[in-house]
């Protein structure tokens, strides 16, 4: 390719190919009047030399970009100029040890130190904006566990108040099982049939007969009561064996009685007997005094002032461990002084299957047959142990019995009546009950089942764990139940606050207790009982 340039101005312009396919050959350039310049210059640029260094370049540059923003983030809070990043560039490695060291070195001055939750900041973007107005590692520890703490301090708290609210809450009756004691005491009143006997006279003499199934429930909720028996006749291989001797309070009677008039049972026999219709001795007479004593004691000691309260105490407090109905399960004998053999069921559990099999159960001489609650081997109780529910730090306690002993329940039991009788049971737990006055209530936690551990203790025979299912009322531990379990067990306990006839009862498991409300009959429709 040449090119012709006059010095006046351009006279030729001419482009040539030479040779070559495409090749330059030769520039030349004339100046008119003067000597021709001629400028030849061959450039060759390989392929192979240019691929090489555009794949190195492809792979170091995207590498020294990123290096260099790492290095620009890091270093803008801990360099103040190019000098300092630059330095980073090249010995960033060591940098990051020594603030790692920094770091934990002022992490266990603060874990060490003390500190006052009121000198943390409220909030996350409180606590980045004074550091990077500091710019202190050791200031930066002491403010974050400052911060940590406080937010401690607060979920206890809120946990605290959480446990008020839902203990209020199991204080309450809803308006709902209100109307129906209302409605069934109207319809005792004024309807024959709801007064008539109970069981009929035919079948009186069912009441007493040893080959017959007999179940004892104490208990003022007309709602539970019909669960309770309605669960255990469905699931019952032989109902006709079945004899429910339900004992409540003179204000619940009316209720209770016309409710199971109405609604008579198929094949089962129930009974229900008021609290004033026994005729006690003397000895029983002082004996619930001295429950009641204890229960005003308890109240004025633990929730009398809200400044009084003890949180950890607040599950015992509930309204059926200080309840006289719960209590008088140790006058059981006396109650029932005909029967031989009963099984014991509280009002807060379902029988789901069968269980027939408790009246034939070898109690190898012992008075009760109950469930311990273990989920291990034997004497592997977490949480079920003497220890907690006895006072073991009281001279009394820790010289007569032993902390690492496991603890067994109420919910379902198996009583041989005339081994009871054969015993000083119900003496003992009188006698443990004054020693408890006389010590201001602190010989054990509030609740109906610490003095009957020490009553019964040595006379009770485990029964199979399996059987029977707890807990359904409590938040936390129902969560840990597998549904495996809860639909393999005889019998499902509600123990716990969140009763499944509250509102604060848990939709999941309230259902398996609503499947036996007889949601046809009048007077649930009409007091609108929940599902």
């Amino acid at each position: 390719m040449k090119f012709y340039i006059s010095a006046k101005g351009i006279k030729r312009f001419t482009i040539s190919n030479g040779g070559g396919k495409g090749s330059a050959k030769d520039t030349s350039a004339t100046a008119a009047g003067g000597p021709t310049v001629t400028a030849s210059s061959s450039r060759r640029i390989s392929l192979r030399t240019v691929l090489p260094v555009v794949l190195v370049l492809g792979i170091v540059l995207p590498f020294i970009f990123v290096r260099v923003a790492i290095l620009v983030l890091e270093s803008a809070t801990f360099c103040s100029s190019l000098e300092c990043a630059g330095w980073r560039f090249f010995s960033g490695a060591d940098t990051s040890l020594k603030l790692r060291d920094e770091l934990t070195r002022a992490l266990m001055e603060a874990n060490d130190g003390s500190v006052n939750d009121n000198e943390g900041v409220a909030t996350f973007n409180e606590l980045v904006k004074e550091m990077v107005l500091k710019q202190d590692l050791k200031a930066f520890a002491f403010k974050t566990k400052a911060m940590l703490l406080q937010m401690e301090h607060k979920v206890q708290r809120a946990k605290q108040q959480e446990s008020v609210y839902w203990h209020l809450a199991s204080h309450g009756v809803p308006q709902s099982l209100h109307c129906l004691c209302l409605k069934l005491a109207e319809e005792y009143a004024v309807n024959a049939v709801a007064r008539s006997s109970l069981p009929p006279p035919e079948f009186a003499s069912r009441l007493t007969d040893p080959t017959l199934h007999h179940l004892v429930l104490l208990t003022d909720n007309v709602l539970a009561a019909s669960v309770v028996v309605t669960s255990t006749v469905e699931n019952s291989v032989h109902p006709e064996k079945l004899v429910f001797h339900i004992v409540t309070d003179k204000k619940t009677y009316a209720s209770m009685h016309a409710w199971f008039a109405t609604n008579s049972i198929q094949s089962a026999i129930v009974e229900v007997k008021g609290l004033h219709q026994y005729d006690w001795s003397e000895e029983m007479n002082a004996g619930v005094k001295e429950m009641l004593e204890t229960n005003h004691l308890i109240w004025k000691n633990y929730y009398d002032k809200e400044k009084n309260i003890d949180y950890r105490h607040l599950n015992a407090l509930r309204p059926s461990s200080l309840s006289l109905m719960n209590q008088l399960r140790i006058y059981i004998p006396e109650l029932f002084p005909d029967l031989k053999r009963i099984v014991f069921l509280d009002d807060d559990v379902v029988v789901q299957r069968d269980i027939s099999s408790l009246w034939e159960l070898d109690l190898n001489g012992k008075v009760s047959g109950s469930v311990f609650k273990s989920w291990c081997e034997d004497y592997c109780c977490p949480g079920s142990k003497y220890m907690n529910y006895l006072n073991f730090s009281h001279p009394l306690i820790s010289y007569n019995f032993d902390d690492e002993q496991c603890a067994w329940l109420y919910g379902m039991n198996v009583f041989d009546l005339d081994a009871w009788r054969r015993t000083n049971i119900t003496q003992t737990y009188r006698k443990w009950l004054k020693l408890n006055l006389e010590s201001g209530t602190a010989l054990w936690n509030p609740g109906v089942l610490p003095p009957a551990l020490i009553a019964f203790d040595g006379q009770v025979h485990p029964i199979d764990p399996s059987m029977i299912v707890t807990d359904l009322g409590y938040r936390y531990r129902s969560e840990e139940i597998s549904k495996e379990s809860l639909e393999a067990a005889s019998v499902i306990h509600f123990s716990g606050p969140a009763k499944p006839w509250l509102e604060i009862g848990f939709p999941e498991y309230r259902r398996l207790w609503s499947r036996y409300v007889n949601f046809s009959n009048k007077f649930i429709r009409r007091c609108r009982i929940i599902r």
